[in-house]
């Protein structure tokens, strides 16, 4: 080979290299809320930090740019004592994000005809454990998704552990569990099944429709062989079998905190719902619309409750976010549904709420 020859190869083979290294750096950049990239990298040593500061043994996360999951990664561990790693198939408690997915569950019958988001639901359904207050009957699906209902969160949270309005029906917010169940009843009634039922439909209407192959309110065995165990935040196994909230909702489909999943299944409704993919453009506008005013910050800046989901004024209009927090397992996504942009995040710790909101802030900054 002559040295002109040799040159042009040398030169080739650098032409090829320095490019190769830029799709690569490129692959491994992910844009964060503000549109500014950021490496995979730093964000996993990020994510590492915050874990060891807050005492979080496993953690699992998805990262949405352009509606495509760009970054997923485990960390950790999904059992401590006997070091089990956090994998792909670890599932998750996803507590209160479960009312958001329910939400759009409700809407199916909506759009079906089965269910109006204004009609009382004791015309559905009665409800023996409220019957002794009239107002009950004021109370529609509408309200109990926007949190307006005036039940309280769960009745066992009141001194005397009874099931109560606390005030007149769709006058004001109140976050409560007690009114997504009632629903989950008037649903399971509508379609004259028990809760395993009304499971099966879920997966009918929402799950498989998506390819969520591992979400479900009620845990199949699978879910329960593959689930992370539970921790305090100072990292103290919880005894989850004998546990209130388990033994109480054991077999049922708990609409306002029974889901189980992982980040990639979750994502998947969460990418649909951002492109409007599951529902009707109508459904959506109801589901994003302001329903309740949840609090006022300091900057005036208000923060909403729609049907399912949580957010604000501008500059967060087109954002819409839950978090969720079960003994041993907290967890939050949000989504920009205009940028096509989001994450998801369980843990299976007390802290991980926590986490989200601080992951939140780590996507906002101008690099």
């Amino acid at each position: 080979m002559t040295k002109n020859k040799t040159s042009r190869f040398i030169y080739f083979f650098y032409l090829v290299l320095i490019t190769t290294s830029c799709i690569a750096q490129n692959q491994n950049a992910i844009k964060n809320l503000k549109g500014f990239e950021i490496s995979s990298d730093t964000i996993s040593l990020f994510l590492k930090s915050r874990m060891d500061t807050l005492n979080i043994p496993g953690l699992s996360i998805a990262i949405i740019n352009d509606s495509k999951v760009v970054y997923h990664q485990t960390f950790g561990y999904a059992n401590l004592e006997k070091k089990m790693p956090v994998t792909n198939t670890t599932i998750f408690e996803g507590a209160s994000m479960s009312k958001s997915v329910f939400a759009s569950f409700v809407m199916k019958y909506v759009e079906e005809g089965k269910l109006d988001l204004d009609k009382p639901l004791f015309q559905y359904l009665s409800y023996p454990d409220i019957e002794y207050d009239e107002r009950y009957k004021k109370i529609t699906a509408r309200m109990i998704l926007s949190h307006r209902s005036g039940f309280p969160n769960w009745r066992e949270n009141e001194e005397d552990k009874k099931l109560k309005i606390k005030f007149e029906p769709g006058t004001a917010y109140e976050y409560s569990g007690e009114g997504y169940q009632y629903l989950s009843n008037v649903l399971k009634h509508i379609e004259k099944t028990d809760w395993h039922g009304l499971e099966i439909i879920f997966q009918n209407k929402i799950a498989k429709p998506l390819g969520m192959k591992y979400t479900t309110f009620i845990p199949t065995t699978y879910v329960n062989e593959h689930k992370a165990e539970p921790y305090t935040n100072e990292k103290k196994l919880i005894d989850w079998k004998n546990n209130y909230w388990y033994k109480k909702d054991k077999d049922k489909f708990v609409s306002a905190s029974s889901i189980h999943s992982e980040p990639l299944d979750f994502s998947k409704w969460m990418i649909a719902t951002m492109n409007k993919k599951l529902l009707s453009e109508e459904s959506y506008q109801e589901l994003f619309k302001h329903h309740s005013t949840v609090s006022t910050l300091s900057s005036g800046m208000n923060i909403y409750y729609t049907l399912g989901f949580v957010t604000a004024d501008k500059p967060y209009n087109t954002t819409y976010f839950h978090g969720g927090s079960n003994d041993g397992f907290t967890c939050w996504y949000l989504m920009d549904i205009e940028k096509k942009w989001g994450y998801v995040l369980f843990t299976n710790s007390e802290n991980g709420e926590k986490l989200g909101n601080e992951v939140w802030d780590y996507f906002e900054k101008e690099y």
